[in-house]
């Protein structure tokens, strides 16, 4: 075609046609991408319009919707985008849908080969969203007319393969763009208006413009994330929970926040009322997804939040994100990091003010959902300390059901009291039934309950509160100062016969135990195995077995501590002598006995039958 003055044709750089090929065969893993991309266009030109307006009073159709028009044709294989919005000069067509041919093509090319990244990292740098069209179109006639009134009415036409033609065009002038594709023979699906209504469904639900589809709107929910909370009703919040979550009851909270630094962001997430883990349906799918701009861009993207916080649903949306050119992997980590960060940290925060303004329905949240926080305790130490003040556990100094946290732990704590000390079992009467809690009781210092299985696993990877070290009640590492007020019954035994009862114990018992000694902490119980400074704990070890029930766990190794004051230790003392045969049956019987108090008796076979040999020698006697 010869060049006039309304009519150009410009032919591809041979560096642009290799673009194109990447575009078109490399760039996207799924050629529906283009709906969206069009779409994001046209809704990002009537955004552009609609500042335009603010300043500029002569508007060319002043008065037209701002709309986005889809129309699909079964009979022709087209598909056409209209939008009403900025529209375009000719030396915008040129710029604006000749960004390859202008904007570096040599240096990206060059950089191209001799990059050993992926073609989606570097070509993210070039805003070539529009040419996704060329993935499904054999040519493509663009019709455009700028805002302004004394505007060409013009059409830029191309196959992507041998260049473009611009020209002045006839007929109906309206103000935008209408981008209008002729499919290929393999994408004639996207003329089905079933399959375009489909796509518009999943990425474009909640753009800010109306979207109609030969005629009939699509996008008729709100993107309510970006409105202010006081322009949003319960009813609004709640239905939109339901639609973005698939889900049919209320939501049990609500986080709605946006933010400008470091980064901009529009939020609106929900935590659910159940968990459907705890029905053993199997982990739960990240439910939060990630907009831009009301455009979506992953409905389930890597990264984005912690694992740990999977059971949260609703969206991110942030303007500020560079995202590589087909838009389903951040061009930059750090942003994605960035914005993990801010929102987890926001959450945390959220979750802290609602178990301060109601503890009931934190503690039933806590009951549904803590395994979840225990989770990010153990695998998240950029927000540990921040998930730790939301555990919430019984203690020695609440009522059964009445649940606690570490920051009430402290302010109840003895002055100068550095530790915070805990016990862990299968449930609070096994711990009150045990030798490890007496002496912490005697002298008024708190104990937190721990039940749950996984919760040793926890305690071990949570080692400080505040500056306040854990320490487990039952570890032989715990020393307390000795207190004359505490009421103790009987005489203690004498430092001699402490000794050479230590001694006996320990040869006796051998390699069971590492240690006997005579200790301050029992007041009313005659013995107690203690967990060695590096020893495994019973639950612990459990976890380990359930774990790998094939595989070896580590051998039990305890610490004895005797309680010099009781009856029973004092007989033991003097039987060593006079019936050395039930001495020996005895110091058994106390080790196992102290092993199950402990959890860590495997096997109780001889605890029984050994029993029963205790009776009966008790009975022979009398």
């Amino acid at each position: 075609m010869s060049e006039t003055q309304n009519q150009e044709k410009r032919e591809f750089q041979a560096e642009v046609s290799q673009l194109l090929d990447i575009v078109i065969n490399s760039l996207y893993t799924d050629k529906e991408i283009f709906v969206r991309e069009l779409v994001s266009n046209a809704s990002d030109s009537l955004e552009k319009l609609r500042h335009t307006q603010l300043t500029e009073n002569d508007v060319f159709e002043p008065d037209r919707e701002m709309e986005i028009h889809i129309s699909t044709d079964e009979e022709a294989g087209t598909i056409t985008f209209e939008d009403f919005g900025i529209g375009m000069t000719r030396d915008e067509l040129h710029e604006n849908l000749g960004t390859i041919a202008h904007s570096g093509s040599k240096q990206f090319v060059k950089a191209l080969e001799e990059s050993q990244q992926k073609e989606n990292s570097l070509i993210g740098q070039f805003g070539v969203g529009f040419y996704s069209a060329f993935m499904v179109a054999d040519e493509v006639e663009v019709f455009t007319h700028s805002w302004k009134t004394d505007a060409e009415h013009l059409r830029w036409v191309s196959d992507g393969k041998t260049g473009y033609e611009v020209e002045t065009a006839e007929g109906d002038q309206h103000r935008g763009t209408k981008v209008v594709l002729k499919l290929r023979e393999d994408a004639k699906e996207y003329a089905e208006e079933a399959r375009i209504k489909g796509i518009l469904e999943s990425y474009s639900s909640f753009v800010s413009f109306p979207i109609l589809l030969n005629g009939e709107r699509t996008n008729k929910i709100e993107a309510i994330w970006r409105k202010q909370k006081s322009e949003v009703s319960d009813e609004e919040y709640n239905e939109f929970y339901k639609f973005t979550a698939n889900a049919f009851d209320d939501p049990r909270y609500r986080m709605h926040f946006s933010s400008d630094a470091p980064i901009e962001i529009n939020a609106l997430l929900f935590a659910p009322t159940e968990n459907t883990e705890l029905w053993g349906m199997g982990q739960m799918e990240p439910g939060v997804s990630l907009y831009c701009k009301n455009i979506l861009i992953d409905d389930k993207p890597e990264g984005l939040l912690p694992e740990w916080l999977r059971f949260l649903r609703g969206v991110i949306d942030s303007a500020d994100i560079p995202l590589n050119i087909s838009r389903e992997s951040m061009q930059d980590s750090t942003l994605v990091r960035k914005l993990n960060r801010v929102v987890t940290k926001r959450f945390l925060k959220f979750l802290n003010s609602q178990a301060q303004d109601d503890p009931e329905k934190y503690k039933d949240f806590f009951e549904k959902f803590g395994r979840f926080l225990k989770e990010g305790i153990v695998s998240d130490h950029d927000h540990k300390e921040g998930l730790a003040k939301l555990l919430r556990i019984e203690s020695s100094m609440t009522e059964g059901g009445e649940l606690t946290g570490f920051e009430d732990y402290l302010t109840r704590a003895k002055d100068g009291q550095d530790k915070i000390y805990y016990l862990s079992a299968k449930d609070r009467s096994t711990i009150e039934a045990g030798p490890y809690l007496e002496a912490f009781k005697a002298r008024g210092i708190e104990v937190l309950y721990f039940y749950d299985a996984v919760d040793d696993y926890l305690l071990q990877n949570l080692r400080e509160f505040d500056g306040k070290s854990l320490v487990s009640a039952d570890s032989a590492t715990v020393e307390l100062d000795e207190d004359d007020s505490i009421e103790r019954d009987g005489e203690i035994l004498g430092e001699d016969d402490v000794k050479s009862l230590s001694e006996y114990l320990q040869e006796e018992l051998g390699d069971r135990v590492e240690k006997v000694f005579a200790g301050t902490r029992l007041v009313n119980s005659p013995v107690a195995a203690l967990t060695p400074e590096n020893g495994t704990s019973a639950q612990m070890r459990q976890m380990m077995q359930a774990m790998n029930p094939d595989g070896d766990v580590p051998e039990v190794k305890v610490e004895l501590e005797i309680n010099p004051r009781h009856s029973l230790v004092h007989s033991l003392a003097k039987a060593r002598e006079d019936n050395p045969e039930l001495a020996k049956l005895v110091a058994a019987q106390l080790l196992d006995n102290a092993l199950l108090n402990a959890g860590l008796l495997d096997d109780r076979k001889d605890l029984v039958s050994r029993g029963f040999d205790i009776m009966e020698a008790a009975l022979k006697k009398s």
